[in-house]
């Protein structure tokens, strides 16, 4: 009940502005700052809890503010947050749907070259995301995460497994842009795309490993769930124990709390703690 009457408030408080320009400011600024409470939080439950809410808010703020693409981005951050802590495949590929459409919207928004980039030939999509530049960052990396999340939500579906090579392409202009984005997320990303096929079928372990060494240090070994999915991804797929637990117990020895890495931290722990659990059964 406090937190509908909270939302409610708020929502007032927008609709009770005359000038719309106030009313962009404020709207993306709830936005923004619902996301970060989201990213802050140290209880995953209580985010668990309360996210469809939020995801509620932000979708009725959109009503207001459809071209909002900063409000655009925030939604579609909230729904991959969401959706990656969940465990439902039904449910994952639903919510996926939704992060990816907000941020084709918000891509659309940023470039009309954008608006087409899901159903263009790979040959021009590539030409167009290698034209693009450090403006674009917000929006290319906010594709490019929903995108990965949606093809994880379709992975039964070949033709959606086709598209992580989009999914790389648009992850390796961010790194040529700006490596460092996002706490040297991109590297993250492409570390465990090296990492989902052994060598033999045609996976890439020396590039998962620059990718993941990559990623800790560029997000200064901030981001716990690097070191998880660099276990979880690369020490298993070769069966290096002694790095698989030495991340792992890294990760329960740093402290969880980060700026906007708090909650994806305290997840990463939990998981931690699983992985060595099994590690005997693994090995």
């Amino acid at each position: 009940m406090q937190r509908l009457s909270l939302s409610i408030a708020l929502l007032a408080a927008l609709n009770l502005t005359g000038c719309s320009s106030m009313l962009s400011s404020a709207t993306e600024e709830l936005g923004n700052n619902l996301t970060s409470v989201m990213l802050n939080h140290n209880d995953p439950e209580t985010v668990f809890a309360a996210m469809p809410s939020y995801l509620l808010l932000q979708e009725a703020l959109l009503k207001q503010q459809p071209d909002n693409q900063a409000l655009l981005l925030s939604t579609a951050k909230l729904y991959d947050s969401y959706a990656g802590m969940i465990d439902n495949e039904t449910r994952l590929t639903a919510l996926s749907e939704k992060a990816l459409d907000f941020s084709f919207q918000a891509a659309c928004l940023q470039k009309a070259e954008f608006c087409q980039l899901k159903t263009l030939p790979y040959p021009e999509f590539e030409k167009i995301i290698q034209a693009s530049n450090s403006s674009d960052l917000p929006s290319l990396y906010g594709l490019g995460a929903s995108w990965a999340l949606w093809i994880q939500g379709h992975k039964s579906d070949w033709n959606a497994v086709a598209q992580l090579a989009q999914v790389k392409a648009i992850m390796q202009q961010i790194i040529k842009l700006d490596e460092g984005y996002e706490h040297g997320s991109a590297h993250l990303y492409l570390g465990v795309l090296a990492s989902l096929l052994p060598t033999a079928m045609g996976g890439d372990a020396a590039g998962a490993k620059q990718h993941f060494e990559q990623a800790i240090k560029l997000s200064q070994d901030k981001n716990l769930m690097v070191k998880v999915l660099y276990a979880k991804n690369y020490a298993r797929m070769l069966f290096d124990r002694p790095l698989h637990d030495r991340l792992l117990n890294e990760v329960l020895k740093t402290p969880a709390k980060q700026e906007n890495l708090t909650l994806i931290n305290i997840l990463a722990q939990q998981q931690a703690k699983q992985l060595l659990k099994s590690a005997d059964n693994y090995f």
